[in-house]
Parts: structure tokens; C-alpha cells; sequence
């Protein structure tokens, strides 16, 4: 059994450091907050970002366990800090256009759970709250990739 404060850590990790607790749209909210975020760590050397994704990502996971999180609660958005960053990672440059897009993108796959995310989100437990956000960021890059195909300069 953790003892009761590593149980708070968890949930202060869960709920983004205190974003979670936003009374409207708190997961908008953190993904805004990570794309500001995560556009400044674009700035730094290139494994920073994916570095800083990664940790989210694991946090996360260790975080909800660790919180002992049912379900999916509103006030859970590491999941979306993580999705957010693994979708910058479509941009090679933290262009205002891309980071617009790479938020556009992340929400609406993460909001609509199309595909891969939608059965993500039916799974239970602690890799559930976290995967249709890895996979919404991940989409989300696949398609910003795709996208500087075209558009180099997004």
C-alpha cells in the first residue's frame, strides 16, 4: 500500500499540477497549456521534447495507478499533456500555424475517438486513461507529418 503521500503526489501529477481542477473544459485547458508548453521545449535540443512526451506518458501511467483513478475522470489530464506533446512531434519547428494545428488535430481526434482511439478509450484501468490520448497524439502527428509533406514550412 503507498503511503498517503506518494498518493497525493500521484494525484497532483493526474490533474496536470492543478490544470485538471479547471471547472470548464479542464482537458482543453491542458492541452492548450502543453501546446504552449511543448512549443517552448521545440526550441531546445530535438530529444527534449520527445524526452518530456515520454516522461508524461510514464507519469501518467504511474500517476493514475498510484491514485488509484476509476474510470476516467475530467479532472485526470496528464493523459492529454502527454497526447499533446506526442502530437507536436508532426512539426519540425514551433510555427504558430503548427501548433494551432497540432492542438486542432489532437482535440478532435481525442474529442470524436475516431478509429484506434475509440477502442483505446474502451479499455480499463490505468493504460485505457492514457491510450486514446497516445493514440490521439500520435494520429494527430502521422497526419501533421503528412501534412509538411505539402507544406514544409508548417
Amino acid at each position: 500500500m503507498e503511503p498517503v503521500i506518494l498518493r497525493r503526489i500521484a494525484r497532483l501529477a493526474a490533474c496536470g499540477m492543478g490544470i485538471g481542477r479547471t471547472p470548464l473544459a479542464p482537458g482543453t485547458a491542458a492541452a492548450g497549456l502543453a501546446t504552449v508548453i511543448g512549443g517552448g521545449l521545440m526550441l531546445g535540443p530535438a530529444w527534449v521534447l520527445p524526452a518530456a512526451a515520454a516522461a508524461a506518458s510514464l507519469g501518467g501511467l504511474w500517476a493514475v495507478r498510484v491514485a488509484r483513478v476509476e474510470g476516467d475522470p475530467g479532472w485526470v489530464v496528464i493523459d492529454e499533456v502527454a497526447g499533446q506533446w506526442i502530437a507536436l512531434l508532426g512539426l519540425s519547428q514551433p510555427t504558430s500555424l503548427g501548433l494551432l494545428a497540432a492542438f486542432a488535430l489532437f482535440r478532435l481526434l481525442d474529442i470524436t475517438k475516431l478509429g484506434p482511439v475509440g477502442w483505446a478509450d474502451r479499455q480499463h484501468g490505468p493504460l485505457g486513461i492514457m491510450a486514446d490520448d497516445l493514440f490521439a497524439g500520435a494520429l494527430a502527428a502521422a497526419v501533421l507529418w503528412a501534412i509538411r509533406l505539402w507544406w514544409p514550412s508548417l
